[in-house]
C-alpha cells in the first residue's frame, strides 16, 4: 500500500467509509492513480477520477455527505497546482460581461433536451420546496408560489425576472397572478424556449444583462442567477436592482450560499459544471445590499434541495437510454456526480438554500414578512 493510499484509506474510515467495502457509500477504486491525485487536487481529482471510472460508489451522495459532515475533507490541503487554479479568482473579474457567457455556452446551452429529460414540467432548475408534498412537480409549483407570496403579485404589477431561465416562474406568475413579466437573459438556447413557453401571456423575453437594465418594475425576482454574479460585482448588481425597483417595490432573491465568504468556488464544480461561480456568504451578500436594502426576511431552505437533486438524479437516470447517444458515457458519469456530490453537500449543511427579501428603504414592509 503507497503512502497515499494508506493516509486516504486511514482518513476515510474516520468518516466511517470504507476502501473497496460493500456498503452503499463506501467506494471501490479501480484505478489506484486516485489516491495520489487526490492528495494533490482534492475534490478536483475526486470528480475527475468518477468521470474517468477510477473510482465506483453506489451512494455517492451519502459518500460526499460522511467526508464533509465528519470534516476529514479539511485534512487534505492539496498542492501547488490547485492554489494556481484558484488564483484567478482571487486576482481579476471573472464575471464581466464579456465572460459571463461562459457559463450559458458551458452549461445553460447544452440543450433543451437534456434539461426537459430531468425537471419538472415548468422547467424549473432551482431548489423545490416539499413541505406539502412528496412530488418534484408540486414542490416546484409550491416553490413559486411562495415566492409570488413574498413577492406580494396581483395584477397590474410589472415584475422583473433577472436570470429568467426557460420562464417557468415568468410563466407562472403571468399565468396565476395577472401581473405583467419581463425576463432577462443571456442563454440563447434558454431564450427561444422560454419565449415559446409563454407565448400569449404578457411575458417578454428579452437577451440581456443585468448590467444594461434601465427601466422600472414595481417587482424584481431572481432566482438561481446570483451565483454567477460574482463577489466584485455584488455591489454593481445590488445597485441595478435598486435602480430599476419602485421606491415601494418588493424584490425576493433567491441563491446558493455558502457557510464562509470566500472567492472562487469547488474547483470540480468551476472546471465542469458552472465556469466562474460564486457561492455567496452571508457577510458579503448583506454588506452588498446594506446600502440599497431593508432585509425583510431571510428563509433558509437548504434541505430542500438535497431532495430535489436526487428528484432529478432518477429523472435523468429514466430519460438517459434517450440521452446517450448524444452526450456519451464521460458525460453521463459527470452529471451524475454533479448531481449527487451537491446533494451529499447540502445533506452535510455544507452549502445552504436562501430566499430573500429585501425592500427600499422607507418602503411598507410586505405583508408575508410582518408578525400576525
Amino acid at each position: 500500500m503507497t503512502p497515499a493510499q494508506s493516509f486516504l484509506t486511514d482518513l476515510l474510515s474516520k468518516a466511517d467509509i470504507r476502501v473497496n467495502g460493500s456498503r452503499p457509500w463506501d467506494i471501490q477504486v479501480r484505478d489506484e492513480r486516485l489516491f495520489p491525485r487526490v492528495l494533490a487536487k482534492r475534490n478536483l481529482a475526486l470528480g475527475e477520477g468518477y468521470m474517468r471510472g477510477w473510482w465506483e460508489c453506489e451512494r455517492v451522495d451519502e459518500f460526499i455527505h460522511r467526508v464533509l459532515h465528519s470534516g476529514v475533507a479539511n485534512r487534505v490541503h492539496g498542492g501547488w497546482k490547485l492554489l494556481l487554479r484558484a488564483l484567478p479568482a482571487l486576482l481579476i473579474n471573472q464575471q464581466t460581461k464579456r465572460r459571463s457567457r461562459q457559463v450559458a455556452l458551458k452549461h445553460y446551452d447544452l440543450g433543451n433536451d437534456l434539461f426537459q429529460a430531468f425537471l419538472d414540467p415548468h422547467m424549473q432548475y432551482s431548489c423545490a420546496d416539499f413541505r406539502s408534498t412528496d412530488q418534484l412537480n408540486a414542490a416546484q409549483e409550491a416553490k413559486m408560489r411562495l415566492l409570488c407570496e413574498k413577492l406580494e403579485l396581483r395584477p397590474g404589477l410589472r415584475l422583473l425576472d433577472i436570470g429568467c431561465g426557460w420562464g417557468g416562474l415568468a410563466r407562472f406568475a403571468a399565468a396565476n397572478y395577472g401581473c405583467e413579466v419581463v425576463g432577462v437573459n443571456i442563454s440563447r438556447q434558454q431564450i427561444t424556449f422560454a419565449r415559446q413557453f409563454c407565448e400569449g401571456l404578457p411575458v417578454e423575453i428579452r437577451e440581456c444583462d443585468y448590467r444594461n437594465l434601465n427601466e422600472q418594475f414595481d417587482r424584481v425576482v431572481s432566482v438561481g442567477m446570483f451565483e454567477h454574479v460574482g463577489p466584485r460585482n455584488y455591489d454593481t448588481y445590488m445597485r441595478a436592482v435598486a435602480h430599476c425597483l419602485k421606491p415601494d417595490g418588493v424584490f425576493v432573491l433567491q441563491t446558493i450560499g455558502s457557510n464562509v465568504s470566500k472567492k472562487g468556488c469547488d474547483p470540480w464544480i468551476t472546471q465542469y459544471i458552472f465556469p466562474n461561480g460564486n457561492l455567496p456568504g452571508t457577510s458579503l451578500l448583506a454588506r452588498a445590499a446594506e446600502p440599497h436594502f431593508v432585509m425583510e426576511d431571510w428563509q433558509n431552505l437548504g434541505p430542500h434541495y438535497d431532495r430535489t437533486l436526487l428528484c432529478w438524479l432518477e429523472n435523468f437516470r429514466s430519460a438517459w437510454p434517450r440521452l446517450k447517444e448524444r452526450y456519451g458515457e464521460t458525460f453521463r458519469r459527470m452529471w451524475e456526480y454533479y448531481l449527487q456530490s451537491c446533494a451529499g453537500c447540502f445533506r452535510a449543511r455544507d452549502i445552504q438554500l436562501w430566499q430573500v427579501v429585501f425592500t427600499p428603504k422607507g418602503a411598507p414592509q410586505p405583508t408575508y414578512c410582518r408578525s400576525a
